[in-house]
């Protein structure tokens, strides 16, 4: 066994231990005996109470844990001194962990995790409580962020995605325009004439696919429910469809549109060169007119060259009477319950999250906060009706059905070796049609379905 996973399973057994022996210590409501130290009474709960105090009143050493090594040393610096200068008596400092669930889990037990830090996903919902700091009932905060259902326990939320991100067609604004393209094609149909366009008027490449590198291609998946048109597809009514390949399903509109791109002769000339590095800086200069994307690739693109006014996201095209992003969470930032500068972690929690400019700038997402706006580069989308949706979760006993379906399958949702070989089907690589690949998909599936579900 390794060394690592012997920690964490060491970490896990004392999680519980503590959680049986302090469970009851504290309510959700967030009075506890620190209460009236930092500058609330025992009857209001520090999420409400920090907000009342004066800025200089907030002080404290508080510490931040990341898992941003990467720019601990000069963005996260940059936020600690506008922090500060907002809350002159606070002193912040950052500890980056390279695996932060690993690094972070035997320090929980310890009670000694900083006062900010990101909720670990490795620990049990129901006991989160134990370790955190409440943040306020999940009814009131659902109607100001987004996201924070995820890790609420028993109607109260414990941590605030740090960012929301979303998957689209990152497209070259500039390509289009030369292309004669003015409107964004919402439509399958449209985008297809869109791509022609770019072909015939333009040296542009109209889609890049990634083929080489191959994961690219597992981008697509993120999609899906733009091409459903609805939150409940993936998580739900999927899981009551043994063959979800079938003419007319979600997924195989959703990939008959790579595989007719691909086809149609609007991709790289041979996508077995592909180099997904060279692509950013490509599509900067205007040589490639789109690709389907997380929006953790816009800021990379926008920074690869000149032009990033040029580059923007688009919604999957789709023929949904709705056009969805579908939202997922990152990391939700939390505080820990042993704090002893409560106030002052709420005021950074509260300023990361609407002040910072993190999520956009950092993570290629929008923020969970609904009072921050979207960013530029959503400003088209957003103008032709585009909904930023948060997907329904499955029933509470069918959780985790789906990941073993797709994994006894082989089909691999998430995974890139089926979308290879259907753009290789496409370009006539292989002898295959679109159809005979989505029948070998739907064949599994429903085999890896009556085993998992009966």
């Amino acid at each position: 066994m390794g060394k690592k996973l012997m920690v964490l399973l060491l970490s896990l057994f004392m999680l519980v231990a503590l959680a049986a022996c302090g469970g009851d210590d504290d309510d959700a409501s967030g009075s506890d005996d620190n209460g009236s130290d930092d500058g609330s009474s025992e009857d209001v709960p520090m999420h409400e109470a920090w907000k009342d105090m004066d800025p200089e009143e907030i002080e404290g050493d508080l510490t931040v844990i990341t898992h941003r090594t990467d720019i601990v040393g000069d963005v996260y610096q940059e936020y600690k001194e506008a922090f500060e200068a907002k809350y002159p008596n606070v002193n912040v400092t950052f500890e980056a962990l390279n695996d932060y669930g690993g690094d972070i889990m035997p320090r929980i037990n310890t009670q000694d995790f900083g006062d900010v830090q990101y909720l670990p996903v490795e620990v049990p919902i129901e006991d989160i409580p134990n370790f955190f700091e409440p943040m306020g009932s999940l009814e009131e905060m659902e109607q100001d962020f987004l996201g924070v259902e995820e890790r609420a326990v028993d109607g109260t939320v414990y941590g605030i995605p740090i960012a929301v991100t979303y998957t689209g067609v990152i497209y070259n604004k500039a390509v289009f325009e030369e292309a004669g393209v003015t409107e964004l094609p919402e439509t399958q149909a449209e985008f297809l004439e869109a791509l022609q366009m770019v072909k015939d008027n333009t040296d542009a490449i109209p889609l890049y696919t990634n083929y080489a590198d191959a994961w690219p291609l597992t981008q697509w998946q993120g999609a899906l429910s733009t091409t459903a048109g609805n939150e409940t597809y993936y998580n739900i009514d999927m899981l009551d469809d043994p063959r979800p390949f079938e003419a007319g399903d979600p997924h195989y509109e959703h990939y008959k549109l790579m595989y007719d791109v691909a086809e149609q002769g609007l991709i790289e000339e041979d996508p077995l060169t592909t180099d997904w590095e060279a692509s950013k800086v490509m599509m900067n200069e205007g040589e490639i007119a789109t690709m389907v994307l997380g929006s953790w690739a816009l800021e990379q693109i926008q920074g690869a060259g000149p032009n990033a006014d040029d580059i923007a996201i688009m919604a999957y095209p789709n023929d949904a009477e709705r056009t969805l992003f579908s939202l997922g969470a990152d990391f939700n930032i939390s505080i820990s319950k042993f704090s002893e500068n409560k106030p002052a972690a709420f005021a950074w929690v509260d300023w990361f999250i609407n002040e910072s400019g993190y999520s956009v700038e950092q993570a290629g997402g929008i923020s969970a906060s609904k009072d921050v706006p979207l960013p530029d580069s959503l400003a088209d989308a957003e103008a032709a009706g585009a909904e930023f949706v948060m997907l329904e979760p499955s029933p509470d006993e069918l959780q985790g059905k789906l990941d073993e379906i797709d994994k006894e399958s082989e089909v691999g949702l998430w995974g890139q070796d089926k979308k290879q070989i259907l753009v290789e089907a496409a370009i006539g690589n292989r002898d295959m049609s679109f159809d005979d690949v989505m029948n070998e998909w739907n064949d599994a599936w429903e085999a890896a379905y009556n085993k998992i579900m009966e």
